[in-house]
């Protein structure tokens, strides 16, 4: 049986992250240069999104580049931009077909035509009505907390909000990942074991998946592996098993 066929419908989680890690490792294996991992990373970008579709997320977010890893090689930051400006191009029509909802999520520090195309890309398919692509791109976790900051001490100086009247909710509806729900799942292909910065509001009770399964090498079946396990666990938000099984 697959791990597919494994699957709870009815507990699928509404939002998956994934932190796509491996790509220079799997192509240095390959004896080629980290570039090429990343080409044939867009490849898994594309089986894991329509098989997420499948089995009923709404919403999956791919850090796609962190904040740090413009201290990358120039060379390499380079490429990368220039992947993704061509990955948007010829992926942008099965986004469409698929009624796939793009998103984009980050400090804006992108090369100004690749911004734009994001951006327009954005704009063309907000009508779709499938799953939520969002794209974590130039994020950190740490960004992310610093703009709610300073989208509330812009609502406190306005008078449109008390201080005492900042709670949780406050914070996290000024996110710029409000976009998208705190995610059930995250998962981090690789090896590695850390969140390197990714989510660190929306983190705080998601269940966290771990595998060596380097992203290019990641697919479906990895995914509805990764799903399957997330079924079995007992999600508890601080409470006793007692309680939560009653």
């Amino acid at each position: 049986m697959t791990y597919k066929e494994q699957i709870d419908n009815g507990r699928v989680p509404q939002h998956i992250a994934i932190i796509m890690d491996g790509n220079g490792r799997w192509a240095k294996k390959q004896g080629s240069i980290r570039l090429v991992g990343h080409k044939f990373g867009v490849g898994s970008v594309r089986r894991v999104t329509q098989a997420a579709a499948e089995v009923g997320v709404k919403f999956l977010t791919l850090y796609v580049f962190s904040t740090e890893n413009w201290d990358r090689p120039a060379a390499e930051v380079q490429g990368l931009m220039s992947l993704l400006g061509a990955t948007i191009d010829s992926e942008l029509a099965d986004l469409m077909k698929n009624n796939v909802r793009l998103q984009m999520v980050g400090d804006g520090r992108l090369p100004s035509a690749l911004r734009d195309k994001m951006l327009k890309s954005v704009e063309l398919t907000k009508n779709n009505t499938g799953i939520t692509l969002v794209l974590a791109l130039s994020y950190s976790g740490r960004w992310d907390i610093t703009e709610a900051v300073r989208n509330i001490a812009k609502q406190v100086k306005n008078g449109e909000i008390n201080p005492e009247d900042i709670t949780a909710d406050t914070v996290a509806n000024a996110l710029p990942m409000s976009v998208a729900p705190d995610p059930e799942l995250i998962i981090r292909t690789s090896g590695e074991l850390r969140i390197s910065n990714f989510l660190l509001w929306q983190a705080a009770y998601s269940e966290l998946y771990f595998t060596d399964t380097l992203w290019p090498d990641f697919d479906e079946e990895q995914l509805c592996k990764a799903i399957v396990d997330y079924q079995h666990r007992q999600r508890r938000f601080g409470k006793t098993s007692e309680q939560v099984e009653k």
